[in-house]
Parts: C-alpha cells; sequence; structure tokens
C-alpha cells in the first residue's frame, strides 16, 4: 500500500507511475484526483470532529463554573450543547470509519511505484536481458538430444511416469500424476534447493500454514485486487485462503511486529504446494507441467531495512541463479519492464530457463524488491540503529525455484535421443545414487 501523505504530496508523480504501468494517461489522473478528494473529506471531517470534541470539552467545564455560579440556567443550555455535541460525534466517528474504509480500499488496489531505473514498456517484449549462463551447454547436449528435441511431457509419458489423464479424472485440467522415478526427482530437487538455500545462502527453513486468513492475503497484496486467482475453503463463519506462493506466510511473520535492527535482515526459505486457479489464463501452457493449479516451490523471502534492501534484491536473484547453475541449466536473467512488473513490485529479474523442447527460454524465477509497500499493509516496522524511532520493513520474496518447472528443465535439458533422462550430478545423492531414468 502507498503512502496517503506521500501521494498527497507527489500526485503528479503517481499519476507518472500508473502511466508507466500501462494505465492510461486518463485513467491515472482520474484515479489520483479521486484519491486526493477522498484524502480530503476524510481530513476535513476529521477535523470537524476534533473542533466538536474540543467544544464539547469547553462546555463541559463551564457547565461545572455556572453550576459553582448557580446560573442555572446557562448551565442547562450548555448541557444541551454538549448533549448535541456527542449526538454529533458518535454518528460522526460513524462517518470517519466509512471515509476510512473508502480511502483504504482505494489505496488498496493501487500497484507500487516502479523504481526510477527500471525500463518502461508494455508487456514481456520490453524486458531487458541482464546476462545469461549455459549458452556452451545448449550446444554441448544438442547432439545426443535427436534432431528434434522432444518436450517433457513427451518424455514423461513415453517413461510412464507422468500421467495427465488420470489426474484429470481425479482433479479435471491442470493437474499430474507423477510416479516412479520421476516422482522422486521432483522431490530431490526441493530437498536439494533447501539444502543449499539454508546451508550456503544463509536462509532459516520455514515449515508454513498452507491455509491463511483473508487479512494475511492482503498483507502481502493478493486480496483485494485478485481474489479470483486463488482458492478458498470455508473455516467456521468465515474462510481460509490456500497460499498461492509460501510467500504469503513467510512475509507476514513479521506483520504487527516491531522487530529490532540488529536481527535485519531476516531470510526465510520454505519448500511448499502452491495453489492458483489460473484465472484468465484460458488457453495459455494447457499441455504439461508448466501452468498447473497445484505445484511446489521453494520460496526466498527477506525482511530489511530500508537502506539495503536493494542490495538484498541482488544477493537474492543470484542465489535463485545458483540452483540452475548448480544444476547446469541454461538461463538468462532480465529485468521485467513496467508494463509486465507485478503488482506489489518496485523492481523485479525474473530468471528464464532454457527448454529445448519449445526452443526457448521460460520463467523459473521471480525475485521483487517491495520496498515498504506490503509492510503498510501488514504494519510491519523495525527500529531504528538508534532505538529511538520505528520504520517501514522493507520486503523481498522470489522463487529459489519453482520445483515443477526445474523438473522440467531437468528432464528437457538431459534428455536422450533414447527416451532416457540423465540424473544431473549434483541431484545423485539425492536419488540413492540413480544416473539416468529409464522405461522399464
Amino acid at each position: 500500500m502507498l503512502d496517503i501523505k506521500w501521494i498527497r504530496e507527489n500526485p503528479k508523480a503517481l499519476t507518472e507511475a500508473l502511466t508507466k504501468r500501462s494505465w492510461s494517461s486518463d485513467d491515472a489522473q482520474s484515479t489520483v484526483d479521486d484519491l486526493i478528494a477522498k484524502d480530503e473529506a476524510r481530513r476535513a471531517h476529521v477535523a470537524k470532529l476534533q473542533e466538536a470534541q474540543e467544544r464539547r470539552n469547553a462546555a463541559s467545564k463551564e457547565i461545572g463554573k455556572a453550576m459553582g455560579a448557580k446560573d442555572t440556567a446557562l448551565a442547562e443550555r450548555l448541557k444541551v450543547e454538549v448533549a448535541e455535541i456527542k449526538g454529533f460525534i458518535q454518528s460522526g466517528e460513524a462517518t470517519e470509519r466509512e471515509l476510512d474504509k473508502a480511502l483504504n480500499h482505494a489505496l488498496a488496489v493501487l500497484p507500487n511505484v516502479p523504481l526510477d531505473e527500471v525500463p518502461v514498456g508494455k508487456d514481456e517484449h520490453d524486458n531487458v536481458e541482464v546476462r545469461r549462463f549455459g549458452e556452451e551447454l545448449i550446444a554441448r547436449r544438442q547432439p545426443r538430444m535427436g534432431n528434434k528435441p522432444k518436450e517433457h511431457f513427451e518424455i514423461g509419458e513415453k517413461l510412464g511416469q507422468m500421467d495427465f489423464e488420470r489426474a484429470a479424472k481425479l482433479s479435471g485440467s491442470r493437474f499430474t500424476v507423477l510416479s516412479g522415478q520421476i516422482a522422486r526427482l521432483e522431490r530431490a530437487l526441493g530437498q536439494f534447493m533447501l539444502d543449499l538455500h539454508t546451508t550456503e545462502h544463509g536462509y532459516t527453513e520455514v515449515q508454513p500454514p498452507l491455509l491463511v486468513r483473508d487479512d494475511i492475503m492482503y498483507g502481502t497484496g493478493q486480496l483485494p485486487k485478485f481474489e479470483e486467482d486463488l482458492f478458498f475453503v470455508p473455516h467456521g463463519e468465515s474462510r481460509l485462503g490456500l497460499i498461492p506462493t509460501a510467500e504469503v506466510s513467510l512475509t507476514n511473520l513479521v506483520r504487527e511486529e516491531i522487530t529490532a535492527h540488529e536481527k535485519l535482515p531476516l531470510r526465510f526459505t520454505a519448500l511448499t504446494p502452491c495453489f492458483r486457479s489460473e484465472a484468465g489464463s484460458a488457453g495459455r501452457d494447457t499441455r504439461g507441467m508448466l501452468r498447473q493449479h497445484q505445484f511446489y516451490k521453494v520460496e526466498l523471502v527477506s525482511i530489511t531495512d530500508q537502506e539495503s534492501s536493494l542490495e538484498e534484491h541482488e544477493r537474492m536473484t543470484e542465489c535463485a541463479e545458483a540452483v540452475l547453475k548448480k544444476l547446469e541449466l541454461p538461463f538468462r536473467t532480465v529485468t521485467l519492464c513496467t508494463g509486465d512488473m507485478g503488482f506489489g513490485a518496485r523492481k523485479t529479474y525474473d530468471i528464464e530457463v532454457w527448454l529445448p523442447g519449445q526452443n526457448a527460454y521460460r520463467e523459473i524465477s521471480s525475485c521483487s524488491v517491495c520496498g515498504d509497500f506490503q509492510a503498510r499493509r501488514m504494519d510491519a516496522r523495525y527500529k531504528d540503529r538508534d532505538g529511538k524511532g520505528n520504520r517501514f520493513v522493507h520486503t523481498l520474496n522470489g522463487s529459489g525455484t519453482a520445483v515443477g518447472r526445474a523438473l522440467i528443465a531437468v528432464i528437457e535439458n538431459y534428455q536422450n535421443e533414447d527416451g532416457s533422462v540423465t540424473i544431473p550430478e549434483v541431484l545423485r545423492p539425492y536419488m540413492g545414487g540413480l544416473e539416468k531414468i529409464e522405461s522399464k
């Protein structure tokens, strides 16, 4: 959530930021004007309430003086005035709550302001490549794949260990049943990533809840704007949401708390299932495992002070890249343009892994710095170095990485022309020493 005080003082900057995010100039301007109007109405009403409360207090003192002076007529008039003021304050407080609600709702659906260094653009075609890794691996592996590398679902189905038809019988489309060594390979990937991030990168492993309250989803920005992307289950008289990413649970660990400065940065990681309705993705990636309603992901979350967040963003991205380097999977890292960036992000790096079956790079990790955008929604703060003041923390999140997509990348990059899949060396200890997955 953006700071209304900043918006009040920088309306032009917000209008420009929304325009960079592909809003029309008219929509951006009308949105900012509406926000300013809502804020002015709320502040004017609060000022009236404060004046009324001051007059009530003063009149109450005057009643005492009038009673002491035996001026009963004045005392009675003052009592009538106090009663009227009390009625106004009671109804006014209800109005204040409605004005607060309207302003907060308008703020809650506003996206974050991109950093100045983020490239301006409309969609993924305007993203800017930062670096590549492993182009020599692509050339070296090509001969053993044959003339036309297969996609992961062709390989998995031929091995008899990836079943989409049975998954559809159980749950419908966008689900997969994995079995045998491919199921073990997915488990191995998740365990490898967790071990890497906890032993080499300094993250603390967490096993968080998979079901969370609405205010937790609100804290990281999934609600109210992206409700249709979520799954919910009834819970008593309310509901709980299935997490679309462990970012939701991990980031909210510091909600409504004040963290001591010396404890920062906090770094958390978790391997969890993730659940997404994939609203709006009809017709996209309908075959295979690229876009699923349920998938595993290793999440990285950092909580920092305001001065360290950009440096932490670079570090987090390098931690995610390290996963692919150790797996020897070719990838490229791109800076997302303003029009392709997520709702809560100020800057995002996407890591795209090479998939020879598609002859394309596809996203496997997204690492974002959010500034204090989520912290304001969560009321998460930290003590200044001098211990005197409190400031909002800065939050960061990234995939370290998406396990299902890593499985796809391993199957496609390590495929052999005979239909077998070689196990990357770094995963063999997790696979009981197995070197190759073959059809039985």
